[in-house]
């Protein structure tokens, strides 16, 4: 039987903490069912999960792909409510070993580079240094481009492509996603444009908080318990029921436009065959002790 036309490289697993209610046998199983060859796990900030992933993945006959989401600084003037503005989130896919170590250097960096206490956050000059052996994702609205273009600033969008195309050659993608939210709509236009001038390839991604529609709730609550925030609150954090993982005849419905960002995801696949290593025992195994009984005398005592 013949693999789908459709691989995910944007899920978000249970170590996406408060994020995502996706479970690993559960994704597995999808997976097998839909025919997918393969499917990248891209947690917030985190390999929690890569290696109990990359190897049961395999066991399944699914091809693991490494990723995550790296979170990149973005000046923005502070919200309403006088917090800065949350870094914009950069998926990224491990190509091979050398991949794999660029991005723990980078979560290593994001998390101690900073202020005691303060959210990890990475400069694309951390990029700069440690981007060989990944791919990256351009990261649709929430990514460093999108956010630009969002705020009005397509020049600051144009200059962000560049310097990422600089940082990843031919290892660059243009994301585009669609989960049914106007700001999508309105900035895909852009983006397909801005992948043009720069003969760019382009991608289509589903960002996958959870299995199915009817997840939609629970997992709505999951985000207010991690924001402390009211379901009826207006200024919040929220995903659409959009956010699920959909089968490949789904998503070649929804991009029948677009073909070649479907089988890019494939081709995508293809460049990431890494599986992350077993490790053997740090400490040398150590001669089991006996335990020695007590003396007469230290009994009688008690």
């Amino acid at each position: 039987m013949s693999h789908a036309p459709f691989v995910h490289l944007r899920v978000r697993s249970c170590s996406s903490l408060l994020e995502s209610t996706v479970r690993l046998p559960e994704l597995l199983g999808r997976c097998q069912q839909e025919r997918m060859p393969a499917v990248a796990i891209t947690d917030r900030a985190n390999l929690f999960g890569a290696l109990e992933f990359s190897e049961s993945a395999a066991k399944a006959g699914i091809q693991p792909i490494i990723g995550c989401l790296l979170p990149i600084a973005h000046h923005e003037p502070a919200r309403g409510n006088g917090r800065p503005a949350a870094p914009a989130l950069l998926p990224v896919l491990v190509q091979s070993p050398d991949g794999y170590r660029n991005l723990l250097k980078l979560l290593s960096a994001a998390y101690l580079g900073g202020e005691v206490g303060a959210a990890p956050e990475l400069q694309l000059d951390d990029l700069g240094a440690h981007g060989a052996g990944l791919i990256a994702l351009t990261g649709g609205i929430e990514g460093p481009v999108g956010r630009a273009l969002a705020s009005g600033n397509r020049g600051l969008a144009e200059g962000l492509l560049e310097r990422l195309a600089e940082i990843f050659p031919e290892r660059l993608y243009v994301e585009l996603v669609r989960h049914d939210l106007e700001i999508e709509d309105q900035l895909e236009p852009a983006l397909i444009a801005l992948a043009l001038e720069r003969d760019l390839p382009l991608v289509a991604t589903n960002d996958v908080h959870f299995l199915d529609a009817a997840e939609w709730e629970p997992h709505d609550v999951l985000l207010c318990i991690a924001e402390g925030a009211q379901v009826g609150q207006a200024e919040r954090r929220r995903v659409t029921p959009e956010h699920r993982f959909k089968s490949a005849d789904e998503m070649a419905e929804l991009f029948a436009d677009l073909p070649e960002a479907l089988a890019n995801t494939l081709v995508i696949a293809q460049r990431c065959a890494f599986k992350v290593p077993s490790q053997a025992p740090i400490l040398p195994a150590a001669r089991p002790s006996r335990i020695r009984p007590r003396s007469d005398s230290y009994s009688s005592t008690r």
